[in-house]
């Protein structure tokens, strides 16, 4: 639309003869989502990097930094270490975890600090044991799971 309005033309009623003029060509029909419902994004509040997050969120960038993701998975990893169904499990989740947290520990990325050091593993297969205990569970035969 390069028509500017007139002068002396009220803006409303300008606006309303150009959208009738665009509905009399046929410039909404067939319009990309049309009769579906507005995306959620636009129902929320404005947010100037929108595009961004939508970009990495397609393109799976983590939007944390190194350490406050590493930070997150290991405790994720604890809580999929104490309600693991074998002592074996336990032990492999901790050493992969606490493998990670040692490497960060010592080759820490830019951001802000880790705040976690490795995880006791004797100490968290013990509190494994007591929970699984408290539950009424076993390891099947032999009870070690290992």
């Amino acid at each position: 639309m390069t028509e500017r309005k007139p002068p002396g033309v009220d803006f409303e009623s300008w606006v309303d003869k150009q959208i009738r003029d665009a509905e009399a060509r046929g410039e909404f029909e067939r319009l990309a989502g049309a009769g579906k419902p507005l995306p959620r994004e636009v129902e929320t509040a404005y947010d100037e990097l929108w595009w961004v997050k939508r970009k990495m969120a397609r393109e799976g960038f983590s939007v944390l930094p190194p350490t406050l993701a590493l930070r997150k998975e290991a405790e994720d990893a604890l809580e999929a270490a104490l309600a693991a169904p074998s002592e074996r499990i336990v032990r492999k989740i901790l050493t992969e975890i606490n493998a990670k947290i040692s490497d960060m520990m010592f080759k820490p990325p830019p951001g802000p600090p880790l705040g976690r050091k490795p995880y006791d593993v004797e100490d968290v297969v013990r509190q494994w044991r007591e929970r699984r205990a408290a539950a009424g569970g076993s390891d099947g035969p032999g009870g070690s799971g290992v």
